[in-house]
């Protein structure tokens, strides 16, 4: 048998650069990942889960309260060019409109959010109270209402809406 003359014999140094060059790639293909990783990465639900869990229990009273008082709060919300329109009709048990009161309303991407976008409410009339959103892309959105006497909430409401 002959030997090929051009091929040339493996040696230690020659390993040695297939090697380095071989984690080279590894580690650079690991460094891009982590990189567009970290800045596609939106954020988190709650600063401090261990807070959270504190309020939990004040968050179940507010809740057994908002049912006891027996409001009727109807949002309606739809797309309006590149924004949305937002309306919420808000009444009493008795069906009396709710006037006064400081409602708060934001839409929410359940996967992001940096695409969060929120609307500034006014009352139109005693218990009507609308406003809108600019800048909300089509796909689905949480619908988060909620009102205040003072600096008390005293109702609350997320919803799953879909834009088209």
């Amino acid at each position: 048998m002959e030997a090929n003359a051009s091929s040339r014999p493996l040696t230690g140094r020659r390993v040695l650069i297939y090697l380095v060059a071989f984690f080279g790639v590894v580690f650079a293909a690991n460094a891009a990942l982590v990189k567009f990783a970290l800045e596609t990465l939106p954020g988190t639900e709650v600063d401090s889960a261990y807070r959270a869990s504190l309020a939990f229990n004040a968050e179940i009273a507010a809740a057994h309260a908002q049912a006891q008082r027996g409001w009727h709060v109807v949002a309606h919300v739809e797309r309006a060019g590149e924004g949305a329109r937002l309306r919420i009709d808000a009444r009493d048990a008795a069906g009396a409109p709710l006037g006064g009161m400081g409602f708060t309303a934001r839409l929410e991407r359940p996967t992001d959010v940096r695409g969060d976008r929120g609307f500034v409410l006014t009352e139109r009339e005693t218990g009507i109270y609308s406003g809108q959103a600019a800048d909300v892309a089509p796909g689905q959105w949480e619908l988060i209402v909620e009102a205040a006497r003072g600096n008390e909430r005293v109702f609350l409401s997320r919803n799953r809406v879909v834009m088209q």
